[in-house]
């Protein structure tokens, strides 16, 4: 479990594969080819390692249960 406080953004764009569930907040996920993917509670994204480099951000905070 990981909870990211409001105003949280990531310094770096991550390689590392995830499996990644939303519990509560939002979570902006920005792929190194620009698209933007918001996640809300419900939702869920995996990526494999070196498929798409990715980097996190959140307005309002976010709860997030992730598998490395």
């Amino acid at each position: 479990m990981v909870e990211y406080s409001p105003g949280y953004e990531g310094d770096h764009s991550c390689s590392k594969g995830h499996v990644l569930l939303c519990i509560a907040g939002e979570l902006d996920t920005e792929l190194e080819d620009g698209r933007v993917f918001t996640l809300r509670p419900g939702a869920r994204y995996r990526v494999a390692d070196d498929a798409q480099a990715h980097r996190s951000r959140t307005k309002v905070g976010a709860k997030l249960f992730i598998v490395d």
